[in-house]
C-alpha cells in the first residue's frame, strides 16, 4: 500500500502524461487539417521507429523474433493498426471533446471482452457499469438525431480494436518477448500505411514534418511518464487520471479550433467517466480477486505512436510496483 505522498506523486505524474497526451492529439487534429490520417500514420510511424529501436536495444535478454503465439501478435499488430489510423481520422474530423468519450469505452469493452477471451467473471456491479457507459456513448453519439458521419464511426472502431489489443496483451504478454510485442505493431503500420500512402500523398512542409516528430516523441514522452505514475502510486488512484483528457480537450477545442461543447457531449462524458471510475475502484477491492482485466490492461489505448507503457517498462527492466502483467 502506497502512503499518501507516493499516490500524490502517481496522480500528478499521471496528470502531466495526460496533459501531454491531449497536446499530442491536438496536434494529430491540426494536422489532419491538411494531410490524411494515413499520412500522418505512415510518418508517425517511421518517426517513432527509432525511438523505440533505442528502447529495445536495452532489453540484453536472448531470443528470437519468432512470436510463440503467431496468431495473437498478428491480430494485436492489426487491431492496433486500425486504432491509430481510426483514432488520428477522429481527431481530424471530430471536436476532440466528442473523440474521447466514445474512447473512454474502452475500459468497458475491455471488461466484457475479458469475458470470453480470458475467462474473468464480472459480476453484476461492473456489467451494471458497462450498461450506463455504453448509454453514455449514446448520449455523445446521439443517432437519430445528430448528423454521424465518418468520424463517429472512426472513434467507435478506435475503442473497440484499441480494447482488443488490450486484451490480446493481457492474453499473450507472459509469453512473447517485448520486443516482439513493440515491433509488430510499428512495422505493421509501416507496412500498411506505406502501401495505402501513394493514394493520399500531400507534399510535406517542413514545419508539419516537424510537428509529426513532436507527436512521435510526445507519445513517448507520456508513455515514460505514466510508468513514473504507476510505480509512484496504486493504480485505482493512477488510473482514473486518464479522465482529465476531457478537459484537455475542452480547451483545446475552443482556443485552438474554435470548437462549442454541447450539453448533451459533457453529459455523455461524465456518464462515461463515471462509469469507468466505478470499474477501477470496483476491481481494485480486496475481494475483486485475480478479476481485473481494467486494471490489468490499464492505459491509454495503444496506437504507433502511443506504445504501450507497460510493454516500454518491461523492456527497460522497469515495472510498476503494484502491477501483475500487460
Amino acid at each position: 500500500m502506497q502512503s499518501a505522498k507516493s499516490n500524490a506523486k502517481g496522480a500528478a505524474y499521471a496528470l502531466l502524461a495526460m496533459a501531454i497526451y491531449a497536446s499530442h492529439d491536438a496536434i494529430v487534429k491540426t494536422l489532419g487539417e491538411r494531410y490524411s490520417a494515413i499520412q500522418i500514420v505512415f510518418f508517425a510511424a517511421l518517426l517513432s521507429f527509432p525511438l523505440i529501436s533505442m528502447i529495445l536495444l536495452q532489453d540484453k535478454r536472448e531470443g528470437h523474433l519468432r512470436p510463440i503465439h503467431p496468431w495473437w501478435v498478428t491480430l494485436r499488430a492489426t487491431t492496433t493498426v486500425i486504432t491509430g489510423v481510426s483514432a488520428f481520422y477522429a481527431f481530424s474530423h471530430l471536436p476532440l471533446a466528442q473523440v474521447y468519450p466514445i474512447l473512454f469505452a474502452t475500459p468497458l469493452l475491455i471488461t466484457i471482452l475479458a469475458i470470453p477471451v480470458l475467462g474473468e467473471k464480472v459480476g453484476a456491479h461492473r456489467w451494471a457499469a458497462v450498461v450506463v457507459g455504453l448509454v453514455g456513448v449514446l448520449i455523445v453519439v446521439r443517432p437519430g438525431q445528430a448528423e454521424l458521419g465518418l468520424g463517429h464511426l472512426s472513434a467507435i472502431v478506435a475503442a473497440l480494436t484499441g480494447a482488443v489489443a488490450a486484451i490480446s496483451v493481457r492474453k499473450i504478454g507472459g509469453d512473447e518477448r517485448t520486443v516482439v510485442l513493440l515491433l509488430s505493431p510499428l512495422l505493421g503500420n509501416i507496412a500498411a500505411m506505406g502501401v495505402a500512402l501513394p493514394a493520399v500523398w500531400v507534399p510535406l512542409e517542413l514545419g508539419d514534418m516537424g510537428l509529426m516528430a513532436v507527436i512521435a516523441l510526445f507519445g513517448l514522452f507520456a508513455s515514460f511518464l505514466q510508468i513514473l505514475a504507476y510505480r509512484a502510486g496504486e493504480a485505482a488512484i493512477v488510473a482514473p487520471m486518464q479522465y482529465s483528457q476531457i478537459i484537455w480537450a475542452v480547451f483545446y477545442g475552443w482556443f485552438l479550433f474554435g470548437e462549442p461543447v454541447d450539453g448533451p457531449t459533457m453529459l455523455g462524458a461524465a456518464v462515461v467517466i463515471a462509469s469507468g471510475v466505478y470499474i477501477v475502484f470496483r476491481e481494485a477491492t480486496a475481494n475483486a480477486g485475480q478479476n481485473t482485466p481494467v486494471l490489468e490492461t490499464r492505459g491509454r489505448a495503444e496506437t504507433v505512436s502511443t506504445p504501450r507503457a507497460s510493454l516500454i517498462s518491461r523492456a527497460l527492466g522497469l515495472g510498476a510496483r503494484n502491477s501483475r502483467r500487460g
